[in-house]
């Protein structure tokens, strides 16, 4: 069974409408695929990557793992200077930096709901229109025939 994101969001905004399809994305491999090697191409991978960290975190049952995960998550992507270092505001930055001393699986919540609207207000609308997307669409036709893409 498909998983949606673990964000409200007002079901009256456009961008809930790009939200919901970059839900269905998230959830698609081929799309998953798709959409990470366009956020390479645009030199972006950094905020799927956090996303995909901060899914993998939330599933963690160990304390010890829960540590040691929040650790990296930190220190790959949080940090100032960290190798794949996300633009997120000091404010969650700091929150960030004062709850990772004793983490818990919400403690990336903030910076990963911010990642998320921006690739579903930023990324996701240009990935719509890259050639990669249609290279997507024409890779799943048959015939004249287009098969189902559930996040279109």
């Amino acid at each position: 069974m498909p998983v949606k994101c673990c964000f409200h969001r007002s079901p009256t905004t456009e961008t809930t409408v790009c939200s919901e399809n970059m839900d269905t994305l998230l959830t698609n491999q081929a799309g998953l695929d798709a959409f990470r090697t366009f956020l390479k191409s645009e030199f972006s991978e950094e905020n799927f990557e956090l996303w995909l960290a901060c899914e993998d975190f939330k599933k963690t049952e160990s304390a010890e793992k829960i540590a040691s995960k929040a650790k990296m998550i930190y220190s790959e992507f949080i940090e100032a200077d960290a190798p794949e270092e996300i633009n997120i505001d000091f404010s969650t930055r700091d929150l960030i930096s004062k709850n990772i001393a004793e983490p818990t699986l919400k403690c990336f919540d903030e910076a990963q709901q911010v990642i998320y609207s921006l690739m579903a207000k930023d990324s996701f609308p240009r990935f719509l229109k890259s050639e990669i997307y249609k290279k997507l669409v024409n890779s799943k036709q048959v015939g004249n025939h287009k098969k189902w893409l559930p996040f279109l």
